[in-house]
């Protein structure tokens, strides 16, 4: 298995060197820096790189945005990250392709070796390794950001039999209400999601989707 690794701290980043070689494993390279780590991925391609959040110059999050950017020019690169902390927007990120092939660990939570190793041997094959910490996190920041949280129990119900197909007459014997209630239920829901076009029926669809891919996650 061919690797790369990223981290700025010299002594953690020849431990790493050490351990992968220890494994059989060869190391393409061994980097300090975010811009090092997007060039040294697109030359080697390797089957893994290991990457330390925290980089210069700031040493906040510029690792995984490297991270982010090295999986925008070479789709797939299998990443595993290691921090001390969950940076949800970049993780959001890291994850949205949904090639696989990304690990995301905080670096307490890697105590034993041959666990290292085996998360390594998984992202290299494709698979998504997540910290626990980190899925929570994900769920909370969706729960937060999920536009439909803002909905009524009615508005909501109005919603899942418009993407039904339902019209507004329909929604309306359905629920046993009047017409004018759904219509007026419908341009809260608009409201709600922020759906502003002129074209009422191009809203209906976008709510829809809305719902839909709320349902979904």
């Amino acid at each position: 298995m061919r690797v790369v690794i990223a981290d700025d701290a010299v002594l953690l980043r020849e431990g790493l060197v050490r351990l992968v070689q220890e494994n059989g494993w060869t190391v393409e390279a061994a980097v300090g820096d975010g811009p090092s780590l997007v060039v040294a991925i697109e030359k080697h391609r390797p089957d893994i790189s290991i990457v330390d959040v925290r980089m210069p110059p700031t040493h906040t999050d510029e690792g995984l945005r490297a991270a982010v950017e090295a999986r925008s020019r070479v789709p797939g690169s299998p990443i595993l990250v290691l921090s001390q902390y969950v940076e949800v927007a970049y993780a959001d990120d890291l994850l949205a392709d949904r090639r696989g092939a990304v690990g995301y660990l905080l670096k307490d939570r890697v105590a034993e070796v041959a666990d290292f190793l085996d998360a390594l041997r998984q992202v290299s094959g494709g698979a998504t390794i997540l910290d626990p910490e980190v899925i929570s996190q994900l769920l909370v920041r969706r729960r937060r950001d999920d536009p439909l949280r803002t909905l009524t129990p009615r508005e909501r119900e109005v919603l899942s039999l418009m993407a039904e197909g339902r019209s507004n007459t329909a929604i309306a014997r359905k629920m046993v209400v009047t017409e004018g209630a759904v219509e007026k239920h419908v341009r809260n829901i608009f409201t709600k999601l922020s759906l502003h076009q002129d074209e009422e029926q191009h809203r209906r669809v976008l709510a829809v989707l809305t719902y839909l891919q709320g349902e979904k996650g």
